[in-house]
């Protein structure tokens, strides 16, 4: 190897090595942000951790005790020092409700989300993403109107109304669908849970009658996001392709004789893809946190639905933990969005 090309090797070594160093370095910031941040929640909120713990009528030396052995007559320093310490080991403390490690909590109700969260993206992109570029190459027409007003109403319309109205019409009149929950109480105690996503455990277990039942509670709440998806992500889709077909190229492949199918499909919405990518990820985030109203219309025992009801009991430990978990999801998808964004702009695979 010459010292030309052996120099040219450790340059881009180097460069390979300072942006992993900078990759590493952005999330170790942003996650010590989202601790910090947590923290010093759990501190201002008017509510005494010790008290949700023993009660307000326990005597002053219990209180005294309790509050020692939470640390939380330490200085305010130590006290976040200890708690990144046990967030870092995964020790987010005992929830008050369940008395249990909130860790095992979240990890039961996560799948939950997981599953009406994965349920909603699918739906949402995969019809969201051909409106929105059928709306743009109808720009004026009755579909892009279509699609602007499907937009417009998934916006507006509060999402527990819709919720309410969908359980109504087709749970209560019509009965197409099953109602609140997961899953009927028939089939609750009978399934052993293997991955905690109901439909791929029943899929497993080979019970298909469990299975539709399954799947019919999850239709109604999972087309509900999928629909506030679509309005989303069609909106966003319709405006990137707007600006990928006004571009030069598409110009010039016109005049080249190629077909607009191909124009569209092939050149167009791959480039409109870059951006687009970033918006579904976060669309996916903004899922994965935790639709509350959704959860809570349609009884869905997710993560949404299990922080609302244990701020509500004043369980601290289990809302910190849960937030932790909600911002650990979005720096994940954020960072994963980031890398799919270099993947795919091929202008920055030469820097």
């Amino acid at each position: 190897m010459s010292g030309s090309s052996f120099r040219s090797t450790q340059r881009s070594l180097g460069r390979q090595a300072a942006a992993v160093a900078q990759f590493l370095g952005v999330i170790a910031i942003t996650y010590f942000g989202l601790l910090a941040v947590t923290f010093f929640i759990g501190r201002v909120v008017p509510i005494d951790p010790v008290l949700a713990i023993v009660g307000d009528r326990a005597p002053e030396h219990v209180i005294a005790r309790v509050r020692e052995e939470l640390g939380l007559n330490l200085p305010l320093w130590q006290q976040f020092s200890i708690y990144v310490g046990k967030v870092l080991q995964g020790d987010f403390g005992t929830s008050v409700l369940s008395s249990k490690p909130v860790l095992e909590d979240i990890l039961r109700a996560f799948p939950a989300t997981l599953e009406l969260a994965t349920v909603g993206i699918l739906v949402g992109a995969g019809l969201g993403v051909p409106l929105g570029v059928w709306a743009a190459v109808r720009r004026g027409g009755l579909v892009d109107h279509l699609v602007r007003v499907m937009g417009l109403v998934g916006y507006s319309v509060p999402i527990f109304w819709l919720g309410l109205m969908a359980l109504v019409l087709f749970y209560a009149r019509l009965g197409w669908v099953a109602g609140p929950g997961r899953i009927d109480v028939t089939y609750e105690y009978t399934l052993t849970p293997v991955t905690g996503l109901l439909l791929l455990d029943t899929a497993m277990a080979g019970e298909w009658e469990a299975f539709r039942n399954a799947l019919s509670h999850l239709a109604l709440p999972g087309a509900l996001l999928g629909y506030f998806s679509l309005a989303y992500i069609s909106r966003m889709t319709r405006s990137f392709m707007l600006a990928e077909l006004s571009q030069e190229y598409v110009v010039a492949a016109r005049a080249k004789g190629l077909s607009e199918a191909r124009i569209v499909w092939r050149h167009a919405l791959r480039n409109a893809m870059v951006p687009l990518v970033t918006v579904i990820a976060l669309s996916y985030a903004g899922l994965l946190e935790g639709s509350v109203l959704t959860e809570t219309v349609f009884a869905w025992p997710g993560l949404g639905l299990y922080i609302t009801n244990s701020l509500q009991n004043a369980d601290m430990n289990a809302v910190l933990g849960g937030t932790i978990a909600v911002g650990t999801i979005f720096i994940g998808l954020n960072l994963l969005s980031d890398l799919l964004y270099r993947v795919l702009d091929t202008r920055t695979k030469s820097r």
